[in-house]
């Protein structure tokens, strides 16, 4: 509503003889306020703050009366009445000298500025003004109250009198009312028989007159209140007061006239609000304004009794101040928004205590943009370093600086979604860059093409009638407009401002005219013709229709009351305006749909028609009179109406049901009469004349029915003409804002599918609930409440405490306005469960499940019932929690939910959760069933709390199971933490697992991911390898320093059990693509597992199957036989044999260009040289040996884990794309071979290459079949071996693998295995693949060699042990001979180096892809 901005500032007096202030007061107008102290009156201009005129007391006189006390306006500002302390009063008059001014303007040479327009000297120089006493009046008794009336002032004396003294003659005398004689009653029917007050020494001690209620409200000396209303029009008559009962120890009091409210100060340090009963005329309790321990812990007493009590001007909010000091700002109906006495205010930003600011007296400004304060500092509490500082704080007049939301003074703004603020000279939009703006749902089918926008995520654009919740809270800044300088200097201050539906146009009103401002082109229109500007004074507000702008305005030149609309997009003229005569003064304005609204001075209610007509360049709108409603048997006084809306809201919403159509018509009309909401709504009881043939405006409308009350304490109602057939309930809700009591909407309840509704079920309901902050506009398909808030920032650490003069800035924090806002709809959900109507709150959270933050809802429900039951003291006979439960379980979020609810609560209260939900266990197994496994995790974290070990454990490893099932890697990581963490905390023997077989050898599971394998060093042992699983059963390197420890030992064996299990479960079920993600994800040690598992599920018994399933998982493509390869020339085996090697050449170093562009390697001056050094080491090593593997290793040494983090959306382009697999970087050919450019391709040769291309799978694919084949040649899984040669069809790998057959001591049954996998290959081919020919063919010769070994090997020799030292003996000659022996075979040279170099890019592309298998980056590693 109000919030406070920036620093306050400080008026320095410019007289030196000035004495230190006591009261400072406005006059009724805000242009002036008058400075009073012991012996002198000044008068001040507000705009510029500067001293007009002051008048000093005469010694002698001073002595006589005394000093100053007290000062009252006449309504007119003629005059001033000053009381004094021996018991006089003195009439300042206040004479102006005509045409004389103290200050103007200067203005530079050449600007716009005119001095000739109208009203120029009052609006921009500060008026001279005399003071004069015209007379003394002695009353002979102490002065305690003043109060100024429309004809009398008001004085009230300590020896119990109340005088009536006219302003003007004061010839006709006095007129005195003893109090004693004033009769006193609880209420006004039984005040006949009323008790006096009965007292000698009671008097006024404060009183303020109320016009609306016509009476003044008091506070007695002895701390009681009332209220003196007269019995008859005027105060001669005889008076009859009413008491409040309850308060006995009032101080002050003040008076919202708007609202009818009378606020009491009381000693206690809190503010009673009350307002009179019309029917009985009793003082009837309101609500009350009291800081609460819970915001301020250390408040009790600290307070002191209440001071001062000033309303704003706009009657909107209250100030309030204690004796010991401090500033809060209430709503009227008790809504804190601001307290100095905590935060900031109250401490500095070392967390020393500040001493409050003492108040004297206070009064609003103009509009309410500015508080002036007199701050009082007695010399007794002033500390001793700040006494040089002394003189020059005690003439401070301090200015406080305001800014206020649009809807204080221009109700109609509450059918938007926009929050607009207005201060003094500038705007505050929230709706962010108006460049962003979409098109208005005005009606069903706009919405329903933008539905898809809203469902996307909580930031989606469009969605909302302006931008969607991006722009509307997206951040927390505000869009600020600075008003134009021109338009502000002669209409200061800004009375009313309005934005439209889409929150790209605002419009403003100072004192005359008005002026709007586009956020898309950044431009502000104001009148071209002055004259026409000051001649306009808008009366009742302003509201934006489509491109139109409508106001209620006076015209000052025909004194004529006019109902206005002006174009936007035209000049701002009244030749372009479209102008229609009101008979009486419009109060208040509102637009819905295509109908006007206006009240009116007479109270009646106007309806008009507004239409768009198209003429010409400047389209038009013209008004026609729709209906008048007349109100004043039902408003007492026409100021008391706060707003006025018209709506499609009305009680019957089976009508709505049949007939959609009515449901956007203007139904009812909402009336906020001082606080008590009224509905008129249409009488459909009588016949129903439908006239199709006539104009719809010439149509007769339907009566009003009487006024029925809603709700009372309403500050603010908001309600939409839109539909939208999924969120009826919200959409044709009415929301109010209460003020202290929070919230309430008016929600409609619907029969479920269109059945008949039940007689006893009401068809709304008004249902209140409580939100943190002060709602200013409600996002009704959002369920969102949008506000602000003040928040504060310190910087007294800027000056030091010896510094010259106590600056404000050390005295005050900075205040600064944020942008807030808070979900709704768990308190509507919860307050419908209370009332036992589950159905509607089912059909209203299904309406809104979509909404991004709807799992937030039913968590926050959840997490409130859950509190408040759970934390209860007294048993509670009827909870709701399991209401709520059930409720939930409704959802398909349930399960998270509930999880998310208990990890954010306290242990103690989780009993009590699970006791309504259900057992824990039991929404751990729901979540595994239902694949989540995620929120299964949360769980498991609540059993650990919650159940023994053991049980934690079971679970674990259930889920542990299933997440490897999955392949959800880093819930398996997290899970093998868990496990860990459970075993290292306990003694007791892990459960027995279904496995039985023994760990024998180090390859238990490394939990870390930074090592890498030398290729040398494991290409060197490669034969030793198998005949060394005996000597491997003895831990070494990392694992072994694991098993070491006895405590962890048992756990660790336990989960490589699992993981050796599953991967078991994958080689036996051939998804060897799984085996590699799972061992790279987990760090498994796959090469020590695989030797151990190689007679058994690390065999092959089908090869057919095998190679079937790996190109299927690998989507490697079979290869095929061209039709043109009869006749082609690779059929001559010379010229076959040189065009391969060419061709696997370019495919080696292509597959590095292609790698390296993909990774983005190349981007880096390193790896351009790095790729450099791969191509030239490439063609060495095609020259070098047929054993290729051994002499890679001297430039390569892979990173184990980062192939198989490869994930689908890497996509390395396939290599049946030609373009991008033939294509070098910077069209480098010549980085192949230099030959090659001379061989002359002929079509037919071209096709065949191709073919070979396109026989190639997706580079990933090849990329990780490398990298397994380098894993099984490790291991010595030599079957694997021969397959992933044969999918790759590289003769080399074949070759290597029977070389190693032939040299090493094989187990014979693995020889016979191969073999006879090979034979069923060929059979295969033959009949299945015909493509697999041509290569079996090659490898025949070798195949047939190697069936010679087996036929020559003896079965036995393969069990025998074999001495270790004498297998490494062999084997390192022979990789020494590689090293120098000549390559005797093309094929297999060219093979190997590709091999080799494909393993280092294996290592590369591992990087690319371990972003898509993990959540994290990782950096390209070349070693």
């Amino acid at each position: 509503m109000y919030f406070l901005s920036g620093w306050p500032k400080r008026l320095l007096c410019p007289l030196e003889s000035l004495e230190q202030p006591l009261r400072i007061q406005t006059d009724p107008q805000r242009a002036f306020f008058a400075v009073l102290s012991p012996s002198q009156l000044s008068i001040w201009y507000c705009r510029p703050s500067v001293l007009i005129v002051s008048y000093k007391e005469l010694a002698k006189a001073a002595s006589q009366f005394g000093p100053y006390k007290e000062a009252e306006w006449r309504p007119d500002s003629t005059m001033i009445a000053v009381s004094t302390a021996n018991g006089y009063i003195l009439f300042f008059e206040i004479p102006s000298v005509r045409d004389k001014y103290l200050y103007e303007p200067v203005y530079p040479k050449g600007s716009p500025h005119l001095k000739g327009t109208l009203h120029y000297k009052e609006e921009q120089c500060a008026p001279s003004l005399n003071l004069e006493v015209k007379k003394v009046l002695d009353l002979q008794a102490s002065i305690t109250s003043l109060q100024s009336t429309l004809e009398d002032l008001l004085v009230a004396t300590a020896d119990g009198f109340l005088h009536l003294v006219h302003w003007d003659g004061m010839t006709n005398g006095r007129k005195a009312i003893n109090l004693c004689t004033v009769p006193f009653s609880v209420d006004l029917q039984s005040s006949r028989a009323g008790s006096l007050l009965g007292f000698e020494d009671v008097y006024i001690r404060d009183m303020e007159y109320c016009a609306t209620l016509d009476g003044f409200a008091v506070v007695f000396n002895d701390g009681r209140v009332g209220f003196i209303t007269p019995m008859s029009s005027r105060f001669t008559a005889e008076l009859h007061g009413v008491w409040a009962q309850d308060v006995i120890d009032g101080t002050c009091v003040a008076v919202n006239n708007k609202y009818r409210l009378m606020a009491f100060g009381c000693a206690n340090g809190s503010v009673q609000v009350y307002t009179i009963d019309t029917t009985t005329g009793a003082m009837q309790f309101s609500h009350k304004l009291e800081l609460t321990p819970k915001q301020y812990p250390d408040i009790w007493n600290k307070t002191g009794p209440v001071k001062l009590i000033r309303w704003s001007p706009d009657s909107c909010v209250v100030m309030v101040t204690w004796e010991c000091g401090g500033l809060s700002l209430w709503s009227v109906f008790g809504a804190q928004l601001i307290c100095t006495l905590g935060g900031d205010f109250a401490y500095q930003s070392d967390g020393a205590k500040k001493d409050p600011l003492k108040i004297n007296s206070m009064t609003w400004g103009s509009e309410g943009y500015h508080l002036w304060v007199i701050d009082g500092i007695s010399p007794s509490n002033m500390k001793p370093e700040r006494d040089g500082s002394n003189e020059a704080r005690q003439f401070g007049i301090l200015q406080f600086h305001f800014i206020k939301s649009a809807l204080t003074v221009n109700p109609c703004m509450s059918n938007q979604e926009q929050v607009l603020l207005q201060g003094e000279d500038r705007l505050y939009l929230n709706c962010g860059d108006a460049t962003q703006a979409q098109s208005p749902r005005n009606n069903t089918s706009a919405h329903s093409e933008h539905k898809p926008t809203r469902e996307r995520g909580p930031f989606s654009d469009g969605s909302l009638d302006s931008q969607g919740l991006s722009t509307l809270l997206g951040h927390r800044h505000w869009h600020v407009v600075q008003i134009h300088s021109t338009y502000l200097e002669s209409n200061w201050p800004i009375r009313f401002s309005a934005i439209d539906k889409l929150g790209q146009n605002v419009a403003v009103v100072g004192k005359f005219g008005f002026a709007h401002y586009s956020l898309l082109t950044k431009k502000w229109k104001l009148f071209g013709n002055i004259t026409q500007e000051q001649n306009m004074m808008v009366t009742g507000g302003l509201a934006w229709w489509n491109d139109f702008i409508v106001l209620a305005c006076y015209n000052l030149n025909d004194h004529q009351e006019e109902l206005r609309i002006y174009l936007r997009t035209s000049n701002l003229d009244n030749a372009f305006a479209h102008i229609t005569k009101v008979q009486a003064d419009t109060l208040l304005l509102s637009v819905f749909r295509d109908i006007v609204i206006l009240f009116r001075a007479d109270c009646c209610i106007c309806l008009y028609s507004i239409e768009r007509r198209p003429e010409g360049l400047n389209p038009t709108a013209s008004i026609q009179v729709l209906q008048e409603v007349s109100m004043s048997r039902y408003i007492p006084h026409p100021f008391l109406v706060v707003s006025v809306t018209l709506t499609s809201v009305r009680t019957e919403t089976g009508i709505t049901l049949k007939m959609p159509q009515q449901a956007c018509e203007a139904e009812s009309i909402m009336l906020n009469l001082a606080g008590q909401l009224i509905m008129l709504q249409r009488d459909r009881s009588g016949p129903q004349i439908r006239d199709k043939d006539n104009n719809p405006n010439q149509r007769k409308h339907l009566p009003f029915c009487a006024p029925v009350v809603l709700a009372q304490s309403v500050e603010n109602v908001w309600t939409t003409c839109r539909i939208n057939k999924q969120k009826r309930h919200l959409l044709e809700a009415l929301w109010l804002s209460c003020g202290g009591a929070g919230m309430k909407v008016w929600l409609p309840l619907f029969p479920r599918d269109h059945r008949k509704p039940h007689s006893f079920l009401s068809r709304r309901i008004m249902l209140p609930f409580h939100i943190n902050i002060y709602p200013l506009a409600v996002l009704f398909e959002d369920a969102l409440v949008l506000g602000a808030v003040n928040d504060t920032v310190l910087y007294d650490c800027l000056y030091t405490q010896t510094s010259a003069r106590e600056h404000l800035e050390v005295l005050f924090p900075f205040s600064i306005v944020e942008r807030t806002s808070q979900i709704y709809l768990h308190h509507i959900l919860r307050q419908l469960l209370v009332r036992n109507l589950g159905e509607q709150a089912l059909l209203l959270a299904h309406s809104c499940a979509t909404l991004p933050y709807f799992p937030h809802v039913l968590e926050l429900m959840l997490h409130e019932v859950l509190e408040e039951e759970a934390t209860s003291r007294e048993p509670i006979p009827d909870p709701l929690l399991p209401t709520v439960a059930k409720f939930i379980t409704e959802f398909p979020l349930f399960l998270q939910t509930v999880v998310h609810c208990a990890r954010k609560t306290e242990y103690a209260l989780w009993n009590y959760l699970f006791a309504a939900v259900g057992n824990p266990k039991d929404l751990f197994e729901e979540c595994l069933m239902a694949q989540d496994l995620d929120t299964a995790a949360s769980y498991l974290i609540i059993l650990q709390n919650m159940e023994v070990p053991a049980v934690s454990r079971q679970h674990a490893t259930l889920l542990f199971n299933t997440a490897l099932e999955q392949g959800k890697w880093d819930l398996c990581r997290h899970m093998i933490r868990f496990l860990k963490a459970i075993g290292s905390g306990e003694t007791e023997t892990p459960p027995a697992t279904p496995t039985t077989q023994e760990p024998s050898s180090s390859s238990g599971f490394e939990f870390f991911r930074h090592r890498s394998i030398s290729l040398s060093q494991s290409a060197e042992n490669l034969h030793s390898k198998f005949n060394l699983t005996k000597t491997l059963s003895m831990p070494s390197g990392p694992s072994g320093k694991r098993w070491s420890k006895d405590s962890d030992c048992a756990e660790n064996m336990y989960i490589d059990m699992m993981l050796w299990r599953h991967a078991r479960r994958l080689l036996e079920e051939i998804k060897l693509k799984d085996l590699g993600c799972f061992a790279a994800q987990l760090g498994f040690e796959l090469i020590g597992w695989l030797c151990k598992e190689r007679a058994r599920a690390a065999r092959v018994d089908d090869f057919v199957f095998a190679l079937k399933k790996l190109h299927k998982d690998f989507l490697w493509p079979f290869p095929v036989i061209p039709a043109s390869s009869i006749n082609s020339p690779f059929k001559n085996g010379k010229y076959k044999t040189a065009m391969g090697e060419h061709l696997l050449k370019s495919q080696s170093a292509d597959t590095f260009v292609n790698m390296d562009m993909d990774t983005g390697v190349s981007n880096t001056p390193r790896s351009r040289s790095w790729l450099g050094t791969i191509s030239s080491s490439q063609r060495e090593i095609d020259t070098v040996s047929s054993h290729g593997p051994h002499m890679q290793d001297a430039f390569l040494s892979p990173l184990l884990s980062k192939v198989f983090l490869i994930g689908d959306e890497c996509s390395i382009g396939s290599a049946t794309d030609l373009t991008e697999t033939s294509s070098m970087v910077d069209g480098d050919w010549t980085m192949v071979d230099e030959n090659f450019s001379s061989l002359s391709l002929t079509q037919s040769e071209l096709e065949h290459l191709s073919l070979e291309l396109a026989s190639k799978g997706p580079h990933k694919s090849q990329v990780q079949l490398r990298y397994l084949l380098h894993i099984f040649m490790e291991a010595g899984c030599l079957d694997w071996c021969i397959i992933i040669g044969l999918i790759l069809r590289e003769s080399s790998v074949i070759n290597q693998v029977f070389s190693i057959m032939q040299s090493s001591d094989i187990d014979g049954e693995i020889c016979q295995n191969i073999k006879t996998g090979l034979y069923a290959v060929d059979k295969w081919a033959s009949t299945d693949c015909p493509g697999y020919k041509p290569f079996l063919n090659i490898i025949k010769p070798q195949i047939q060699k190697l069936s010679e070994i087996a036929e020559e090997q003896v079965q036995p020799e393969a069990f025998q042990p074999v001495n270790p030292s004498k297998v490494t003996e062999q084997a390192n000659p022979r990789a020494e001979e590689s090293r120098t022996s000549s390559s005797h075979g093309t094929n297999p040279q060219s093979d190997a180096g590709n091999s080799g170099a494909s393993r280092h890019e294996e290592d590369k592309s591992k990087t690319e892809d371990e972003d898509s298998f993990q959540e994290g980056s990782y950096d390209c590693v070349v070693s």
